[in-house]
């Protein structure tokens, strides 16, 4: 979770960052835009509504720079996110009240912010943004048509000259339009995010493969030269225990060798998996169907039942194309690390998902100890492990396959609170049917 988080937290800083600059650009252009008009018309600098536009402009620099100071100086940036354009739109209100109102041509400000609030607070503050925008608006025309507040700078009262209907209209042409740019501009940046992680987590898987693709050749032909001496000595060792009497110091000895010569041949065998894994019974799978397969055996262990909540939540239209026996390798692989990630009680979830662009997500979160900052960038290297009896080869394999079906795997740690894995595979286009 925590270099997911923190390309967020980032990402947000940025934008937040850029907005508040716009913020300062669209100050200095109004102000220069009041002097300009009035010098064009010949009117003083120091008249309505042009001194106060002066005045709204002089604090949208001052706010811009305290926000600047709190974007740098505090670290929650999403509530000045909400802060901020919350009283964009009383700014804007205010703007329009200036500017004649019901008549002002500045209206569009409110969809201005709608727009930008939806890129760094998506749908959630856009269609809030957009409820504040139509209040203001609504609330604005209403007492100025029924004499409540006075227009400004002597401004007649146009309840005189427009009807009612005219002032209901408007406002409900205004109320549909900020929702309707709220809920468009909240989608397009959800597909925006949603675009972006993907990108990146194409971008850090591509490097591993680099990373990966130099050592293929040697650590296969590592595994040849080991293989078949490793057979022989094995082979010989058997021979040898055949002469030698049950229970005896030598006969000891040789289980040793035995055991680990087994270990090592697992060892070899996960070595040729990873670097040249066949792919010739791959064939359409419901994806669900080998997940839920799958977890029903983890929990027979008894040990996993009794430390480990597990929950699922599978979308069960979800196929991939791949041998289910390497799909059931990925996901054991992975339960497994999630579950010596947690020391005593903890909790699995696993989520499976499927988009409208045919891919198939497929995420495992535990709440374990976290993996190390030091550690992240190393956790698909091969031979890298941080486990006393490990061979340092069990993500790396995970990686080559979902590598060898086109598929992509990222994660995301915060050390102390857990892990998340994310697998997106290229759906099978027939869907199972």
């Amino acid at each position: 979770m925590k270099a997911t988080h923190s390309r967020e937290k980032d990402d947000s800083f940025v934008q937040i960052k850029w907005i508040i600059l716009s913020r300062i650009v669209f100050a200095i252009i109004l102000i220069v835009s009041c002097l300009v008009f009035s010098s064009g018309e010949n009117l003083s600098f120091f008249l309505q509504p042009f001194l106060s536009l002066y005045n709204i402009a002089a604090g949208i620099l001052i706010l811009s720079i305290l926000y600047l100071v709190w974007l740098n100086k505090f670290k929650k940036h999403l509530m000045l996110a909400y802060f901020q354009t919350i009283a964009d739109t009383f700014i804007v209100t205010a703007i329009i009240f200036v500017t004649g109102s019901y008549d002002s041509i500045f209206t569009f400000l409110y969809l201005v912010v709608i727009i930008y609030t939806s890129m760094v607070l998506l749908h959630k503050g856009s269609l809030m943004i957009a409820t504040i925008s139509c209040l203001q608006y609504g609330i604005l025309i209403e007492l100025e048509y029924y004499k409540v507040i006075t227009p400004f700078f002597g401004q007649v009262y146009f309840s005189s000259a427009i009807n009612e209907s005219h002032i209901i209209y408007r406002i409900i042409i205004f109320i549909l339009a900020c929702f309707a740019v709220a809920i468009l501009s909240g989608l397009l940046a959800l597909q925006l995010k949603g675009a972006k992680q993907d990108l990146k987590m194409v971008q850090e898987h591509l490097k591993r493969v680099e990373k990966m693709a130099a050592m293929d050749e040697m650590i296969s032909g590592i595994a040849h030269e080991i293989k078949n001496p490793l057979a022989s000595l094995s082979g010989s060792i058997q021979l040898l225990q055949d002469d030698t009497r049950p229970g005896s110091y030598e006969d000891k000895l040789m289980q040793i060798i035995l055991r680990e010569t087994d270990r090592l041949k697992t060892i070899v065998n996960d070595i040729h998996l990873f670097a040249k894994p066949r792919t010739d019974n791959a064939r359409e799978i419901k994806i669900a169907t080998v997940i839920e397969e799958t977890v029903s055996l983890f929990l027979n262990d008894p040990e996993q039942n009794k430390k480990i909540d597990l929950n699922m939540n599978l979308d069960q239209d979800g196929y991939v194309f791949m041998d289910p026996s390497h799909l059931s390798q990925i996901l054991w692989n992975l339960l497994k690390n999630a579950a010596q990630a947690i020391n005593g009680y903890g909790q699995i979830n696993i989520q499976l998902k499927s988009s409208r662009n045919n891919r198939v997500y497929l995420i495992i979160e535990d709440t374990g100890i976290g993996i190390g900052q030091k550690d992240a960038s190393h956790v698909f290297d091969p031979f890298f492990t941080t486990k006393p009896a490990g061979t340092g080869l069990g993500l790396s394999i995970i990686h080559r396959l979902i590598d060898t079906y086109n598929g992509v795997i990222d994660f995301e740690s915060t050390p102390g609170k857990g892990t998340v894995f994310n697998v997106f595979f290229n759906g099978a286009s027939s869907g199972g049917k």
